[in-house]
């Protein structure tokens, strides 16, 4: 009897909880066909040795990857040792990494097949090829295909975009769901062309029918789903599509988070207004800023004004209710060092909930790459294929920027360090001189090339303070015990700091707050301080006093009682 045809569809996730889509649409659209299909998803932190033996063990006959930017040089080089241990595998390539020059890439690579551009009936007939005559003939039939035999590559054409009604919902009843990000999306394609984007070489937008996009996000929310990260690449390009799924997700019952990604500027009042209703955290936006210069926005064909976005942000910062997310990106065409801290002081100036500074990356098939010597363009031949240095900002700027976006991560995003932030920006010119002066004190220190412990981030701000600032203040010592109280446990805190313990003083607050009938758990902490925590807070102003704080663990607002 025949042995039944096994394809293992393969993903190389950047992290654990991350998980992949693509796979996944692939065995939903072959379902119905008579061979064996499994998913097999790592990450590639995982030793590649380990990732092979797994696969090999599945026995198949067919190996196929999912490819991007941060898992090419994993997958190639996994694909390589496949080859060398069982030749009869077969390696199928797809993902926007192999779309672009798929002929380039085959002879370059191990492996005989690459899927190029949108893979679902392509990846059909490929297995339908397999499981029939296996005829050149029919091969060279395929459209979306490049294949290899011996030396000699072929592309069979481009193949065009499917009817949406055809894709099949990629999730069923044995998906496990939990400490995942789940990934979907409502639509495919992108309504604008930045140079810089892959999407640009895509022309239209074409969305799935509102029910089946109700029907499948309330599948994802029984499933027990956390966080569903939407992957379509503007999701509020239309008006009508955007209000009617947000209208839906806000009175779903429901914990979970639903992350879009949007364009600010043409957010209408009606949609503003509709958010506002939202529970808070139920929806989370990622707005690509990139560039606050209108100038250098034309010369990535964003035709996008910053003031427009940032009387959006604005609004939705004040409902208080939508975390955002704001993106910068270094090395734009034009845009030298001057220019890019005037947009990471415009975007820190609206404090979003993240910022994100993110550096060029010249991906093969944009209309950015081919225009990299007219803007004196340096970037990696290595993925991801990150600038240099160009015409205008200068390598070692780069670097610079590089130290800055490692310490506003850590600092700004973790939301761990709010009141401390607080306490240094005055001290400077500007959010961006802080964070360079942050930035380079860090790379001196060594803290940028060795993991430190999470009590080192709070102590390095009384070095930094002394060091570069050359100041010394107890001040500091108390707002960074704030700090770290707040999110870290209470029992202990770092010999840095100071706690005074005095059982008199504290015996008379338990008696206040039993006679206040202020109600805690059980499990709150009171911890001594020697500044107006509140007052400092609230008001940015820090002056000296006497109190105590209580931290509940079952409330994330702390209460004083003063002395």
């Amino acid at each position: 009897m025949k042995k039944k045809m096994k394809v293992v569809l393969t993903a190389l996730n950047s992290k654990f909880i991350h998980s992949n889509l693509a796979i996944r649409y692939l065995k939903a659209y072959t379902k119905d066909l008579n061979y064996e299909c499994i998913i097999r998803e790592f990450t590639i932190n995982d030793r590649r040795e380990k990732v092979l033996e797994q696969l090999i063990k599945e026995e198949p006959d067919v190996i196929a990857f999912s490819c991007y930017i941060w898992n090419i040089e994993f997958i190639q080089g996994l694909a390589k040792l496949i080859n060398l241990v069982n030749p009869n595998i077969k390696i199928l390539y797809g993902g926007p990494e192999v779309s672009y020059d798929s002929l380039s890439f085959l002879k370059e690579s191990v492996g005989e097949y690459v899927i190029v551009g949108e893979g679902e009936e392509t990846y059909r007939e490929f297995i339908n090829w397999q499981l029939e005559e296996e005829t050149l003939e029919k091969l060279k039939s395929i459209k979306g295909l490049s294949f290899k035999i011996g030396e000699e590559v072929y592309f069979n054409g481009d193949r065009e975009l499917m009817d949406l009604n055809k894709v099949i919902f990629p999730y069923n009843e044995q998906d496990n769901l939990q400490n995942k990000i789940v990934y979907y999306e409502a639509s495919r394609g992108c309504p604008f062309n930045c140079k810089y984007c892959l999407s640009s070489t895509t022309h239209g937008v074409r969305f799935f029918d509102i029910n089946r996009v109700k029907k499948e996000l309330r599948f994802l929310v029984d499933k027990g789903a956390k966080l569903v990260k939407f992957v379509d690449r503007t999701f509020n390009c239309n008006v009508e599509f955007a209000m009617d799924v947000w209208k839906f997700l806000t009175e779903l019952d429901t914990e979970a988070t639903f992350h879009f990604e949007i364009s600010a500027d043409i957010l209408t009042e009606e949609e503003i207004k509709l958010l506002s209703n939202a529970p808070k955290g139920r929806i989370q936006f990622e707005v690509g800023v990139q560039t606050t210069n209108n100038e250098i926005l034309k010369n990535i064909n964003r035709n996008v004004n910053f003031e427009d976005i940032r009387e959006k942000v604005e609004e939705l910062e004040s409902i208080k209710n939508i975390k955002q997310h704001l993106d910068l990106i270094a090395g734009l065409p034009g845009e030298n060092i001057k220019s890019f801290k005037k947009s990471f002081n415009d975007v820190y100036s609206i404090r979003p909930e993240e910022i994100q500074l993110g550096f060029l990356k010249l991906l093969k098939g944009s209309p950015m790459r081919e225009e990299a010597l007219k803007w004196g363009m340096v970037y990696s031949p290595y993925t991801p294929y990150e600038i240099l240095k160009t015409k205008d900002i200068s390598y070692n700027e780069i670097i610079i920027l590089k130290r800055i976006e490692e310490v506003l991560d850590k600092y700004y995003n973790s939301r761990k360090f709010d009141n401390v932030l607080n306490y240094f920006l005055p001290k400077f010119k500007t959010p961006f001189d802080f964070y360079r002066s942050l930035g380079e004190f860090f790379y001196d220190k060594g803290y940028l090339n060795r993991n430190i412990s999470s009590a080192e981030y709070y102590r390095a701000f009384i070095e930094f303070n002394e060091e570069s600032l050359k100041e010394n203040s107890n001040k500091l010592k108390e707002i960074i015990k704030y700090d770290y109280l707040k999110f870290n446990k209470k029992k202990w805190i770092p010999e840095f700091l100071v706690r005074e313990r005095n059982k008199e003083e504290e015996r008379k607050i338990k008696e206040k707050i039993m006679d206040e009938g202020i109600k805690l758990s059980k499990n709150y902490h009171m911890e001594k301080f020697f500044v107006d925590i509140n007052k400092y807070v609230n008001e940015n102003l820090l002056e000296e006093k006497q109190c105590y704080i209580l931290f509940d663990e079952s409330d994330e607002n702390e209460i004083q009682i003063d002395m």
